[in-house]
């Protein structure tokens, strides 16, 4: 069996393994990355992040062609299938493996394609690779293996009408209606994708409000357009069983109900990577959701060893994935560029799409901060006139004495684009991160962007008529 010694081995090659890898070649280290799929990207390439946002931007064209007065003198509004609106996906798809692919080779770093396993903490074993079992072995491991959907045993995901959020890339027709069970980010997202193509869609929330970390006005804002667009949102529900035949499936829930749809998409929960690797051989435990624990410089509780990713949880964000393995690799090479990953704004896409960072209205109600807010509504921006795009707002929450940003929550067109630039100021030092800036800074015109110079005197004449 060939044996190969490296510096560092990472194991997965989604954004945190790529991150981890990347940082680790520039400083100089041999690097060797594992990935269990026979192509580099991870999960977030192949079945999460990238195929969901290419799916949900097709959804949105066509829900703009079919309800745009102007393209009437093109032709009539049209009816698009899944597969056809998947195949723009795919090619993204495609584009995003052969860049960082490039990545790897550019950076001269070792890709295994095959399973990993721990034989001890210096040593794993990569098997069914091209040339069979090999070995691998390194003084530091980072462990990147990401997550999967959680799929309870009592659910038959083998049958070919229920889906989870991976295989639901294989609907290889469009259902007319839809059960998604789970109202959480991902859950959400997919009832603005299927609801956008016309499919009936149900959507189960185990909880009282939809998306209840999010500021409520947005959360609420959320739930008015999805029912506005034919979508059920059913709250506090609960599975009892779900059973499928050749016609459809029954979703039964413990408060009695009953719901029959052609088709049942599962999205609650998530479970990291971690049954295959061994963990036992280096003295790990995974908990009950596959998720390794870590300190604030992602080291695991075996020396050398690294964790970084949806493996460990919380964000369970692509975006911060990657810095997370970036930082894991700067603490094992002792660079000085480590930082702890928690300034991290949230960005769900849903249509239209949802953007926040700070804390919300009800945090600092609870905190006793005394804060005001300042808000622009987009239908009143001429960005978002002329673009056609006039729902939604941006919030600006601040401190009514010292005027400091405290949360920027925003709902609309370009939300995920439009908070960084309320994130770069919050982190200002002093006069900087006050909601001044926004007033003394002039901004192109018209933009989206220029919603903060509008919140922002709006906020500001609030404090002032008090």
């Amino acid at each position: 069996m060939a044996v190969y010694d490296y510096d560092v081995i990472v194991i997965g090659s989604g954004p945190a393994g790529e991150g981890a890898a990347m940082n680790s070649a520039k400083k100089g280290r041999r690097v060797a990355v594992i990935e269990v799929q026979d192509s580099v990207g991870g999960n977030c390439t192949h079945k999460g992040t990238i195929p969901s946002k290419a799916l949900r931007h097709s959804v949105k064209q066509i829900i703009e062609f079919n309800t745009n007065p102007m393209f009437r003198d093109i032709g009539e509004p049209r009816w698009f299938s899944f597969p056809k609106v998947l195949k723009r996906a795919e090619k993204v798809i495609s584009n995003q493996v052969m860049m960082r692919t490039n990545f790897y080779a550019r950076n001269r770093v070792d890709l295994f394609f095959g399973e990993a396993e721990f034989e001890d903490k210096n040593t794993v074993l990569v098997k069914g690779t091209v040339k069979g079992d090999e070995r691998l072995r390194a003084k530091n491991v980072v462990i990147a293996t990401g997550s999967r959907p959680y799929s309870p045993t009592d659910i038959d995901f083998g049958h070919p009408r229920i889906y989870n959020s991976d295989t639901i890339l294989n609907l290889e027709h469009t259902p007319k209606t839809m059960i998604i069970y789970g109202a959480g980010v991902i859950g959400s997202e997919y009832a603005s994708i299927f609801s956008g193509l016309g499919v009936k869609v149900d959507l189960i929330d185990s909880q009282s409000r939809l998306l209840s970390f999010l500021d409520a006005e947005i959360s609420d804002s959320l739930s008015y357009h999805l029912r506005n667009s034919a979508v059920k949102i059913r709250h506090n529900e609960t599975y009892e069983s779900v059973e499928a035949d050749e016609r459809g499936v029954t979703l039964t829930l413990q408060s009695g109900k009953k719901v029959r749809a052609d088709a049942f998409l599962w999205c609650n929960g998530r479970t990291g990577n971690t049954d295959m690797l061994k963990l036992e051989k280096i003295g790990l435990e995974a908990n009950g959701r596959g998720q390794i624990k870590v300190d604030e410089f992602y080291r695991t509780e075996c020396e050398g060893i690294y964790a970084c990713g949806d493996v460990i949880g919380w964000p369970a964000l692509a975006s911060a994935a990657i810095d997370q393995g970036r930082s894991a690799s700067s603490d094992m090479l002792d660079a000085d560029d480590f930082r702890f990953i928690n300034d991290v704004p949230t960005g769900i896409y849903t249509i239209p799409e949802i953007s926040s960072i700070g804390k919300t209205e009800e945090q600092l109600t609870e905190e006793k901060v005394p804060y005001d807010v300042g808000q622009a509504f987009f239908k009143d921006t001429a960005r978002a006139q002329i673009s056609g795009e006039p729902v939604g707002m941006l919030k600006i929450l601040f401190h009514r004495e010292t005027l400091q940003i405290l949360g920027i929550h925003c709902f609309g067109d370009q939300s995920s684009e439009i908070v960084h630039i309320g994130q770069a100021i919050m982190n200002q030092k002093g006069e900087a991160n006050t909601i001044n800036y926004f007033v003394n800074t002039t901004f192109n015109y018209p933009t989206m962007a220029e919603a903060y110079r509008v919140a922002a005197i709006a906020g500001l004449n609030r404090v002032a008529n008090l």
